[in-house]
């Protein structure tokens, strides 16, 4: 079977042998990198050593579908490693949505600086669904003063937007641009 086939037999919508494989490896260390925590949260939420970042490269990679797939495989392999339950719709918020949403990364595959841009819009849309979940499922856990709404706001901004400034810096340095770039031809 040629690169260029299909896994699943030739129908275009279908991953490619490579593509599966690249995905694997990125859920595989993002999924590593998760538990590399620089600061954890003590109720829930870490700054951890760029695992976002590596569950958006497929979808800079191949495009937001397979960003997608990725991003939900990967919330889904949370789920069942560490899960934190208190409600069923919780569950999706938390896992499925929040982590899929890294896979927006793909809406700037073929951008220029693409990586940051698809790397920024992948992390807003998982601030967008872990303050969802922080107002609706956790406002009980809320500082002493504030509203649920905002304290999720704050809260899920700190873990979240702090990991991905220090990403973004870090991809933005010409070495490293480099090698993901040399890394996407390759896939």
């Amino acid at each position: 079977m040629s690169q260029e086939q299909n896994f699943a037999g030739n129908n275009k919508h279908k991953l490619t042998v490579k593509q599966l494989a690249f995905c694997a490896m990125s859920i595989a260390l993002g999924t590593v990198l998760s538990y590399v925590k620089i600061f954890h949260f003590p109720w829930g939420g870490s700054i951890t050593l760029l695992s976002m970042l590596v569950i958006t490269l497929p979808g800079y990679f191949y495009g937001v579908r397979v960003g997608l797939i990725t991003g939900l495989a990967h919330g889904a392999l949370q789920l069942l490693i560490d899960p934190y339950i208190v409600f069923p719709l919780q569950v999706i918020v938390d896992y499925f949505l929040a982590f899929g949403a890294l896979g927006l990364s793909g809406l700037f595959a073929n951008a220029k600086n693409g990586l940051v841009k698809g790397y920024i819009v992948g992390i807003l849309g998982r601030y967008v669904f872990a303050v969802i979940s922080g107002w609706i499922f956790f406002g009980e856990y809320a500082w002493d003063g504030w509203a649920a709404l905002p304290y999720s706001l704050v809260y899920n901004g700190i873990y979240i937007f702090a990991e991905g400034i220090v990403t973004v810096i870090i991809i933005m340095l010409p070495p490293v641009k480099g090698a993901i770039d040399r890394i996407k031809k390759m896939a």
